[in-house]
């Protein structure tokens, strides 16, 4: 159990310093705890998955008490917090997020919200990632992830889980007074999206390319994150950082030995 009242939550984000969901996060919060510290790349870094900054210098700007941002990734971010900017005491909670859009099924793979709430597990500190789900060409639903978000901490937090867990939060594309519930439920599947590679021309006649997902209509497995949401829930999802497939363990010793 995290006694949050007297908790250091340190904040985090992908979306960058200026993001929405971050200043949405920071609120939440202040709402938990008097000890809140933001330490958030100073531009988006969606999509930079659990990468390290190792070819370049890292710099810090403090923007103002309490809040820093970072020329690098969601995981550098945590890295410096937890090294540098706070080494007389560590977090007793690292929140991620509120990411603008879904972090679900293979999503977590490429999250920089996710990858910034692993390091901090990684780190030794309970790590939450919060994302709103939204449809394209709308705004998120903030108020939806606002006003949930404090109860699905504090019960997180009385409810506690493993040093070696993170959680994924997922917070509905409905009205906050719609949401139909809370749903622990398993990372689900999606059977893979189709790359979009969208080749330009620029203005001096050199290519460059935009990467984009075209994501497939089709029925999900129940009882997973893909399904919750899709139903109004917030879907909570466990994620173990050890990633071996222990059913292929014993077959494969026989194959190999």
């Amino acid at each position: 159990m995290l006694k949050l009242d007297k908790a250091r939550i340190l904040v985090t984000n992908d979306d960058g310093i200026h993001a929405p969901g971050l200043k949405l996060l920071e609120r939440v919060a202040k709402q938990l705890a008097r000890d809140v510290w933001v330490v958030a790349p100073e531009f988006e870094q969606s999509g930079a998955s659990h990468s390290l900054t190792l070819t370049e210098p890292l710099r810090i700007r403090r923007v103002s008490r309490r809040r820093f941002a970072v020329r690098g990734t969601p995981t550098d971010c945590v890295m410096m917090a937890i090294h540098e900017l706070l080494p007389e005491r560590r977090p007793d909670l690292v929140l991620s997020g509120v990411n603008r859009g879904a972090n679900l099924a293979e999503d977590v793979t490429y999250s920089g919200t996710i990858a910034a709430a692993m390091e901090g597990t990684l780190l030794g500190v309970p790590s939450i990632a919060l994302s709103q789900c939204l449809t394209p060409g709308h705004q998120p639903k903030w108020s939806t992830a606002e006003h949930h978000a404090v109860d699905v901490i504090r019960r997180l937090a009385d409810a506690g889980w493993p040093e070696d867990v993170l959680i994924n939060v997922n917070f509905p594309d409905v009205a906050y007074s719609a949401v139909a519930g809370i749903q622990v439920c398993r990372q689900g599947h999606r059977g893979f999206e189709d790359l979009v590679v969208d080749a330009r021309v620029d203005a001096r006649g050199q290519p460059y390319y935009w990467l984009g997902f075209r994501r497939r209509s089709e029925s999900f497995a129940a009882n997973t994150d893909l399904t919750a949401v899709l139903d109004g829930k917030i879907s909570v999802t466990p994620l173990q950082l050890d990633l071996t497939d222990r059913r292929s363990l014993k077959s494969l010793k026989a194959a190999l030995s």
